[in-house]
């Protein structure tokens, strides 16, 4: 096969630094499609750069990066400032090649090895990609320390010291029994022995996740897992894909392999197979279940029904939960948040609001320590992230809206206390003509209109009362807003029809070019302890949740009129805000 020139790009990811990339165009008029090649952990995308022409596969174009703080990125080497942002930039480069080559999402297949198959199993579960396949070699979910107690002594050390680096122990005859294979690796200067302690926590941590909840991935996937690997555990590399949600996936052992999967003597093996998956997904009809009806049939429903279902009051668990409640209970009387929960209910405006505030309160030291305590707990910390990504999404939409120049009209259909919004106003430099807020509770909006009237914005802002649900009457409003918000509300209701209901209220309202901001809550590390101890504004019952995947949120928003354009996570995986744009029916 003729050889292919290789161009050295660079990207923009989110952060403003610029990623390097090697691209190779495919040898025919038209591209079939674009192989995207994420690489292992210490190495570069020149160590890649073989496949393009093992593969064989002239009708379509490669790309590889270089991870930030590998290969020609810059940065400090083995660094990134979190796995999240790892991840994330795996999305921006995604959609820098859709943008700047001319790539339908659908049109792209991601080959991820190690770290690079985690980040690229991360990125399908979070960020729910249309894309036509993944090729997972050696995941890195499970790095062996060898040494005892390895993984907790790190992290105490990390919480002591801060970040600090380790060196790999790995040789490179540990990797690959290609002597020629093995040399090139020791003698490589772009090849950095060491990683970023947070980086290491935080694999360990983002392959935990992902493992726990791979049934929320859907896209085809093929796992290549080396029989001889001395550098990663095999056990979650199989529990991953007995859990995985795919309907199209593979699994294939590749025996006497070492670690570095697609630099084996004997790699042609595994070669063959990735090719033929390749060819086999871009020849078939894209695979994207519809989530419609996962609300009644599927995983999360389950789920929510187990956590729904009492448990035997005399059972170990029946006694621990009942245990915690009491705590809780206790705790109420001091605490102040805990306090306002009991009364309001945890989901309530008044305790959304309590949370962005942030502002420990209690009877006596002990009871703000307790408070503190309980605003510090991972589903709060995700709830004032996610305020942050919704005021930044909504900044964005505001400039896109100018840019176009149409007005600027937003609506929160259940804005709490509209705490959110009012505040993201504050960071931008472009002010609306209108904004509505709507809320169904009555003390929600009394106290809303006292926070409009407290920043001055009594000549464009109104909070009327209204139901988040009566999309007849969401679609009547007028003037039609250009950007509609809807933040933590669609979470609290497991009902698909509804929900569906509502955002085709505002894909009505809203007219073509303009914007919605939207979330989701794909995974909840205390959806148990939730369910079992704290309660809903809905005539106190149990607060029990029913996830909704990222791939089912987008589904229901993409079937009101919106195409996903922008998303944001959390460091925990809890809580998402998407920004989309109205397109034409």
């Amino acid at each position: 096969m003729k050889s292919r020139s290789c161009e050295h790009k660079t990207f923009e990811t989110h952060d403003g630094v610029e990623l390097h990339y090697r691209a190779w165009s495919a040898q025919t008029q038209k591209a079939a499609g674009a192989i995207v090649i994420l690489h292992r952990g210490h190495e570069h995308s020149g160590r890649n750069a073989h496949l393009v022409h093992e593969l064989n596969l002239p009708g379509f174009a490669f790309f590889a990066w270089d991870a930030r703080g590998h290969g020609q990125s810059p940065g400090e080497r083995g660094f990134s400032p979190s796995v999240g942002a790892s991840v994330r930039d795996v999305e921006i480069f995604i959609r820098h090649i859709c943008t700047t080559y001319g790539f339908a999402e659908e049109n792209i297949l991601v080959i991820g090895q190690s770290v690079g198959a985690v980040l690229a199993a991360g990125w399908a579960h979070d960020y729910a990609p249309r894309i036509r396949g993944l090729v997972l070699a050696a995941p890195a979910f499970k790095i062996k320390l060898y040494v005892p107690f390895a993984l907790p002594a790190l992290r105490l050390a990390h919480s002591v010291k801060g970040n600090f680096f380790v060196n790999s122990y790995v040789k490179p005859q540990m990797l690959t029994h290609d002597r020629e294979r093995a040399a090139s690796y020791k003698k490589d200067p772009l090849i950095a022995r060491a990683i970023s302690v947070n980086m290491l926590l935080g694999l360990h941590d983002l392959a935990e996740r992902i493992i726990a909840d791979a049934q929320a991935i859907t896209t085809p996937t093929q796992l290549l897992i080396s029989g001889s690997d001395w550098v990663v555990h095999q056990g979650p590399q199989h529990e991953f894909f007995d859990r995985l949600g795919a309907e199209v996936k593979e699994k294939h052992v590749l025996k006497g392999f070492f670690h570095d999967t697609f630099g084996e003597k004997d790699r042609a093996t595994a070669i063959k197979k990735v090719r033929r998956f390749i060819m086999d997904r871009f020849q078939a009809p894209l695979q994207v279940p519809c989530l419609a009806t996962a609300d009644t049939q599927g995983f999360t429903h389950e789920e929510a029904k187990r956590l729904a279902a009492p448990l035997p009051a005399f059972s170990p668990r029946g006694l621990y939960w009942r245990g915690v409640r009491l705590g809780l209970k206790a705790g109420g009387a001091l605490s102040r948040g805990i306090k306002l929960g009991h009364e309001t209910g945890f989901d309530s405006g008044s305790m959304l609001d309590y949370i962005y505030r942030n502002e420990p309160q209690g009877l006596t030291p002990l009871g703000r320590m307790m408070d503190a305590n309980y605003l510090n707990s991972v589903g709060w910390k995700g709830i004032r992230q996610r305020k942050i990504n919704l005021e930044e999404l909504l900044g964005s939409a505001i400039s896109r809206v100018s840019e176009s120049n149409l007005p600027v009209r937003i609506m929160d259909i259940a804005a709490g206390h509209g705490r959110y919004v009012l505040d993201a106003l504050e960071k931008t430099k472009d002010r609306p003509s209108a904004i509505l807020l709507r809320d169904y509770d009555l003390k929600n909006v009394t106290a809303g209109r006292a926070l409009i009237a407290q920043r001055g914005l009594s000549d464009i802002a109104q909070f009327i009362q209204g139901d988040a649900f009566d999309a007849s009457r969401i679609a009547e409003t007028a003037p039609h807003p250009t950007i509609g918000i809807v933040s933590g509300f669609y979470e609290l209701f497991s009902d698909n029809a509804a929900v569906q209901a509502s955002l085709d209220g505002l894909g009505q309202a809203i007219p073509e070019g303009g914007y919605l901001l939207y979330t989701c809550q794909p995974y909840h590390p205390q959806i148990e302890l939730i369910a079992r101890t704290l309660t809903s504004h809905r005539n106190g019952v149990p607060w029990v949740m029913r996830r909704r995947t990222q791939a089912e949120m987008d589904q229901l928003v993409a079937a009101a009129g919106f195409e996903k354009i922008e998303q944001r996570i959390d460091e925990w995986g809890i809580f998402t805000v998407s920004l989309a744009r109205k397109v034409a029916a």
